[in-house]
């Protein structure tokens, strides 16, 4: 963990650059109102050549980004799907996101149904090339209340995601190992082929708890993944291995597990 905030520290440029400084474009795509009476929107990030952005757990050498929507109007809640992301490497470290541009699909939902949501983000990410930029980026749009345009970009992205254990008959099966300051967490991992070298990426429902970048094998057909986790200093460990979401990225498409029997 440490040598990896070392590295990040290094490759990181001084100071926060807007989003017209760096070179990056981000725009909210209005998209439609939806059956269930949500209003399925996008958020499209575009980069210079040669520059990428990070998924929600970015690894090792990412950035997390983090989008703010306290400042819209008539919004009770929203929802971010993440189409499959890609896997980098660089110095020895992972890092996992989108090469210059990505439609994120956003699920709203208006506290006043059968009015217009106006909706303000205020989106903190990182841009990296050679070297990593936290950058900020303001975007604003009025959804309708009723009708909107079937965007094709939106929907591409939607359908661009991982399939969920349901679809692909993919399986989790977990080991945990107290032992130090936390536990050793094994994952054997029953899912269709992905094509060569398939990625892991484990997420806990607890987000200050800390894993590592996973070592991952295979048996056979099966997945072995193994990872480090830690509580913040002075805390227990409390896992919840139910709430455990396990994502496996390949050449063939991914996979997303909840849970781990």
């Amino acid at each position: 963990m440490l040598r990896g905030l070392l590295v990040l520290l290094l490759l990181l440029a001084p100071g926060l650059a807007s989003a017209q400084d760096g070179g990056a474009r981000v725009r909210i795509l209005p998209g439609w109102t939806t059956g269930a009476g949500a209003h399925m929107a996008g958020l499209e990030i575009t980069l210079p050549r040669g520059w990428k952005t990070y998924w929600r757990r970015p690894g090792e050498a990412g950035i997390p980004p983090a989008f703010d929507w306290s400042a819209s109007r008539n919004l009770a809640g929203i929802r971010v799907h993440w189409p499959v992301p890609q896997v980098f490497h660089q110095a020895g470290m992972r890092s996992i996101g989108y090469a210059e541009k990505v439609v994120l699909p956003v699920e709203v939902t208006p506290a006043r149904p059968g009015q217009p949501v106006e909706l303000s983000l205020r989106a903190d990410m990182g841009m990296c090339r050679d070297i990593c930029v936290p950058v900020a980026a303001d975007a604003t749009a009025t959804l309708p209340a009723t009708g909107g345009r079937g965007d094709a970009a939106i929907r591409a992205a939607l359908a661009d995601r991982p399939l969920t254990a349901a679809e692909s008959g993919a399986r989790a099966r977990c080991a945990l190992d107290l032992g130090g300051d936390g536990a050793t967490l094994t994952a054997r991992l029953d899912l269709p082929a992905l094509g060569p070298a398939p990625e892991v990426v484990f997420e806990a429902a607890d987000p200050g708890l800390w894993i590592s970048e996973p070592r991952t094998r295979a048996e056979g057909g099966t997945l072995v993944s193994t990872a480090r986790i830690e509580a913040p200093a002075g805390l227990p460990l409390t896992f919840d291995r139910s709430a455990l979401r396990t994502t496996v990225i390949g050449r063939g498409g991914a996979v997303e597990i909840l849970g781990c029997d």
